[in-house]
């Protein structure tokens, strides 16, 4: 059995977080922290009520009931404090928030391995969009020209998305840098192609009625390939995030995404 504390338990993440944990057999929710504390995370959940008050102070409680794990589900503003709050109590982070730097990786990395604590942390908990980063880094072996549109909810603060810059990141281990698109080509907006990685373009939609989605086009001579996934309720990242919490306690240092726990 694991003990779990979810920090950002009373946002929509958090909530569907805090379901997910209490449902698995084998995690126990022992704590929770958010801004809005008070409520019983069993209440939260949809559920009846566990006696798990939603704490405010997480260095508090995380030295105080001594999780074996910490998923955060946060704001990319706070994430990396949190992480390494939870790193120098000796719990191990299972990171959902995106928006760490890599500067901000490398420090993890290094206070994870001096405290011999695991830490993990993926832009995208969903199994299909691991799936879809795995597939999209095999067609580039062979199609190298690619495009990735990534559509997420009007409230997402950071574009482009985490899973956007991973799967490029992906990508571009197999993919030698090139510009794409023709050479003399200019914007008439600036930004009209997108963000630029290694000669990929990026692009981000934010609209209301979007969960989290994207597609990645692959484009060669007289044919296209388009892989996509869309996640259409917050339920499709639970079983990752389960998977994670489960895991990463057998993990060493720092551990970034999902593929790295699942069989290929």
């Amino acid at each position: 059995m694991v003990t779990v504390l979810v920090n950002g338990a009373c946002g929509r993440m958090g909530r569907a977080v805090l379901k997910a944990v209490q449902e698995a057999e084998d995690l126990q929710l022992v704590g929770a922290v958010d801004i809005a504390g008070g409520a019983d995370c069993g209440e939260l959940a949809g559920l009846p009520k566990s006696g798990v008050l939603v704490e405010t102070d997480l260095q508090a409680a995380l030295e105080r009931i001594k999780p074996e794990v910490m998923i955060d589900f946060t704001r990319p503003d706070v994430v990396f404090n949190n992480v390494m709050t939870a790193l120098k109590a000796k719990v191990s982070p299972v990171v959902g928030t995106t928006g760490l730097s890599d500067e901000q990786k490398a420090e993890i990395k290094k206070l994870a391995e001096e405290n011999d604590t695991p830490a993990f942390i993926a832009p995208n908990f969903a199994i299909g969009a691991v799936l879809m980063m795995v597939m999209a880094k095999q067609a580039a072996k062979y199609m190298p020209d690619v495009e990735i549109i990534e559509l997420h909810h009007d409230n997402k603060l950071d574009a482009p998305s985490g899973t956007a810059v991973q799967t490029a990141a992906m990508i571009a281990e197999v993919r030698a840098e090139h510009k794409q698109g023709h050479p003399d080509e200019k914007e008439k907006i600036t930004g009209a192609r997108g963000a630029d990685y290694e000669g990929m373009h990026i692009h981000s939609v934010r609209l209301p009625g979007y969960v989290a989605h994207q597609e990645v086009i692959f484009g060669g001579l007289g044919q296209t390939l388009t892989i996509r996934h869309d996640s259409l309720n917050r339920e499709s990242f639970m079983p990752g995030v389960v998977l994670a919490a489960q895991k990463v306690r057998s993990l060493k240092g720092l551990t970034v995404g999902l593929d790295k726990l699942l069989e290929f």
